[in-house]
């Protein structure tokens, strides 16, 4: 099987860049969904709360009741469970609020331009009547950029319409009897690109591990990740000798060709065939297989990426694509 190794001196490098920012650890809460994006969601809550962090994010109530001893604030994004001082849940439609049991901790999500999630400005007032008759307890208003790592005028704009949600809420929040909410927006993206950070919380995912997809936007973070395969076999590859499904690499020269256990089925994705190389310079020949691939080394254990920034390119993907593909039963080792 590869290995997965975390770099906890980078994970930590990256929340004091963060805490900066946010001027403070409480004000951050770490995505922990999908595994936390392929780095493995209990090794990543376990050194989320040794550095100080107290909140986390997930998408599935099964998600959360995993990390329940580790934080005192679990936002659950698009499911439902059962009533938990811990556990809040996401309200992403009007037509869902009767759906929630009561007593529950619940966020709105209100719509300011994604068009995905979340409801109409024009159905903030009857949401808040519905959640008050349906018994829930309302704690926070939030939404979610769509272009805040692009370079256009949408994140600013998606911001002025926040802000006219933040005050219609506060009003409509003493009219049904609900304590003021707490607002957030950033994800990690305009977190970096704001100014200053003035909102309740962050919601801070890719740049935790390490990254920040945008060709305007510079931090010195540090990818958390590393990704190590172990040699199965090795041959000698002669000049004209074809490898792999579909004969697509032919050897240019006699070479060392070796065989390594990581395929499409533990996550290396299979649109990096005869394109990626390893940082050392290794050279991926050949259809990327299930359980196994070729590269032109001798090596027995390689070094497959210690940042997925290359192997995005070589996929034509983006980082969380090739994050969060690696499979959760590839043993992860904190370093």
């Amino acid at each position: 099987m590869p290995l997965i190794t975390l770099n906890k001196n980078n994970f930590f490098n990256n929340l004091d860049i963060i805490a900066k920012r946010t001027s403070s650890k409480d004000k951050i809460a770490i995505v922990l969904k999908d595994n936390a994006y392929g780095h493995g969601l209990l090794e990543m809550a376990e050194m989320s709360k040794e550095y100080g962090i107290t909140k986390a994010i997930v998408q599935t109530y099964t998600e959360a009741q995993k990390i329940e001893s580790f934080f005192d604030y679990i936002l659950v994004l698009g499911d439902n469970g059962k009533v938990s001082k811990k556990i809040r849940y996401t309200i992403n439609d009007i037509n869902s609020i009767e759906k929630f049991s009561k007593n529950s901790l619940v966020e709105l999500k209100v719509d300011t331009g994604m068009h995905r999630n979340g409801i109409a400005m024009s159905e903030l007032k009857e949401a808040f009547k519905k959640i008050k008759n349906a018994g829930l307890v309302l704690e926070a208003i939030f939404t979610h950029h769509r272009s805040a790592d692009e370079l256009t005028s949408e994140w600013f704009w998606q911001n002025k319409t926040f802000a006219k949600v933040k005050k219609e809420s506060e009003v409509l929040a003493k009219e049904f009897g609900f304590s003021k909410p707490r607002f957030h927006s950033a994800n990690s993206a305009s977190l970096f690109r704001a100014k200053s950070f003035d909102e309740d919380m962050v919601r801070v995912g890719l740049a935790a591990y390490g990254y920040i997809e945008s060709s305007f936007i510079e931090a010195d973070l540090k990818p958390v990740l590393s990704l190590i395969a172990q040699k199965n076999s090795s041959r000698f590859l002669k000049y004209g000798e074809r490898i792999g499904y579909g004969a697509t690499f032919t050897a240019y020269e006699d070479m060392q060709v070796s065989n390594y256990d990581f395929g499409y089925g533990s996550g290396f994705l299979r649109s990096c065939s005869n394109s990626y190389e390893t940082p050392d310079g290794e050279k991926l020949i050949g259809r990327v297989s299930m359980d196994n691939s070729s590269f032109i080394s001798d090596k027995d254990e390689l070094l497959v990426f210690d940042n997925a920034k290359p192997m995005a390119k070589s996929a034509d993907t983006i980082v969380y694509e090739v994050l969060t593909s690696l499979k959760s039963d590839i043993k992860r080792v904190l370093l």
